[in-house]
């Protein structure tokens, strides 16, 4: 992520006061997108939602507004900025987290602005009702969407955001086709009380709270990884180093925050001295992402460990030269090497970045002198102390390696997503049963990860590329057997086995036949399955339940 970007989308903003103004006004000169319209980038900010009941208590639903809608969006193909980024926005601008927009002129700041679109809204209540109005301001021509507005009982909250979500993805990109009760059923088994917790824990000022907030979410829901993720981040800002260890350890390896909650386990186990631990974390998130922040601190933990860590300064100095502290530590690396002469060159290239580093100076001069960084100072078990957090070292004279304590993967997103977008290109170069496929494969692979609204996606985009493809068809049925869409599930299975018979779509059939007491025709699903593969587990599983209610499967 560039900040300048972000930084520029809320100035816009706060000068504009968009929301501030009345209905009439803010949807004046308004431009509906059309399939036929150029569609701008996909980088988009969701701002907190303004609370128009006269319910203080309902104030956290501001923050969870965008908690809901970045999620959902990002799974529909689009780039939303998150919370930490905006408030580190907010923060450069000398804006506080809980500013409020006011009336200004947006024009001024318009032909500066590099973003594509800032989504805006209110809710209300009108007795048990809860009314939400979004719209889209979509930047390069300032000019507002008409609102997409929602109603429900307030029971039913989360369905309403994630209706929303999806009535926001069609006006973003009409050619967006997946169904809106994919966005529903995305957050089916997440719990009001849940989210609320969760989404106080984020704004809470005082730690204590903050945490009572996260334990209370994870306690409700201890799958909720978000929750999870915030809550070791909060053990670890309050230095309970053991606790955020081991709950940062509790996300999925493949989750999307995994890489953010193993970056602070890895720091977490740093400060313990648990070297080993903190590197083995790095490396984890290394693989992935190799960032300077990141390569960099799996070479300082492997450091510690006694272990030449050159490779990793030189790969962090590689990748970021303009660091004084990758160059500090290269130069440190160096030294134990006796490579005086390199060591002299990085420690010199620190200076030039960072004129006024006391401690880069004194380690020159000591290199000057002819001396040699001595091997590092270690403590009983053989690691080496954390000066910050721990005893200090039992040699002062030795430097001590410099660790990064913050990671940005915003700008890695954004690389992706271009990555992403630029392998699409690639893949339209395909004849269309080869596109098919691979977006089906792609299609199965977020599905089998429960990730069921970026499934359709790529199952839509496969029939897309051609329209009669049996594997995304049946792909298609299993996401709408999942969202509880019994008549589009049968169609669709029905479609995918009239183009090829597959053992997919025979099975969400046999599925939906047993669940509407049809034995007979479950069996015959069943037995259609088993021909097409007699050793499928799931077939024979369900074989096994026919039979179980004296149906045979032939």
């Amino acid at each position: 992520m560039h900040f300048r970007r972000l930084i520029l989308v809320l100035a816009i903003f706060f000068c504009s006061g968009l929301m501030a103004q009345s209905p009439a006004q803010s949807t004046e000169g308004a431009a509906t997108a059309s399939s036929s319209t150029a569609l701008p980038g996909r980088l988009l900010l969701v701002l907190p939602f303004d609370n128009h009941t006269d319910q203080p208590n309902l104030d956290w639903i501001s923050e969870a507004v965008p908690e809901v809608l970045n999620r959902r969006l990002a799974s529909a193909g689009f780039l939303p900025i998150s919370r930490d980024d905006r408030l580190y926005a907010l923060d450069h601008l000398g804006l506080p987290a809980s500013f409020q927009p006011s009336r200004a002129s947006a024009i001024r700041l318009a032909e500066t602005l590099d973003a594509d679109y800032i989504i805006v809204g209110s809710f209300s209540t009108v007795g048990s009702r809860f009314q939400i109005k979004a719209q889209v301001l979509r930047v390069d021509a300032l000019h507002l969407s008409a609102p997409i507005q929602e109603e429900a009982d307030i029971s039913h909250l989360l369905d309403l955001l994630n209706s929303l979500a999806w009535g926001l993805a069609k006006q973003l990109d009409p050619r967006f086709a997946v169904a809106r009760n994919t966005f529903v059923a995305a957050g089916a088994g997440l719990r009001i009380d849940t989210l609320e917790n969760y989404v106080r824990g984020l704004v809470e000022p005082d730690p204590a709270e903050q945490i009572r907030h996260l334990k209370e979410a994870v306690r409700l829901d201890p799958g909720f990884s978000p929750a999870l993720l915030a809550l070791g981040k909060a053990y670890f800002t309050n230095q309970q180093f053991e606790l955020a260890a081991t709950t940062l350890g509790r996300l999925p390896l493949n989750d999307f925050g995994a890489r953010e909650a193993d970056f602070d386990r890895g720091l977490a186990y740093f400060y313990l001295g648990s070297y080993i631990k903190a590197e083995d974390a790095f490396a984890f998130v290394s693989k992935q992402l190799p960032l300077p922040e990141v390569v960099n601190n799996q070479g300082v933990a492997a450091s510690r460990r006694g272990l030449d860590a050159t490779s990793f300064f030189q790969q962090a100095v590689a990748a970021d030269p303009n660091d004084p502290d990758y160059q500090f530590n290269l130069a440190l690396a160096l030294s134990r090497k006796k490579d005086v002469a390199g060591a002299l060159r990085a420690v010199g290239q620190t200076l030039k970045l960072h004129p006024q580093d006391t401690e880069a100076q004194a380690f020159q001069a000591t290199l000057h002198a002819g001396g040699q960084h001595a091997a590092p100072a270690t403590g009983p078990t053989g690691n080496r102390v954390n000066a910050a957090f721990a005893p200090a070292a039992t040699d002062d004279s030795v430097p001590l390696e410099r660790i990064k304590r913050t990671f940005n993967e915003a700008s890695f997103r954004q690389a992706a997503f271009e990555m992403e977008q630029m392998q699409e290109q690639q893949l339209a170069s395909l004849p269309a049963p080869k596109q098919a496929d691979a977006l089906s494969q792609a299609g199965m692979r977020f599905f089998n990860q429960g990730l069921i609204l970026e499934a359709e996606r790529e199952f839509q985009a496969a029939l897309q590329a051609e329209a009669g493809n049996a594997d995304a068809h049946a792909g298609l049925a299993l996401v709408r057997e999942r969202g509880g869409d019994v008549k589009d599930a049968r169609l669709e299975a029905d479609e995918s086995l009239k183009t090829q018979p597959n053992v997919t779509a025979y099975l969400v059939l046999g599925r939906l036949d047993l669940q509407a007491n049809q034995k007979p025709e479950a069996a015959a699903d069943v037995s259609g399955a088993l021909k097409l593969e007699p050793q499928n587990a799931t077939a024979r599983a369900l074989r096994q339940q026919i039979e179980s209610k004296g149906q045979a499967v032939p």
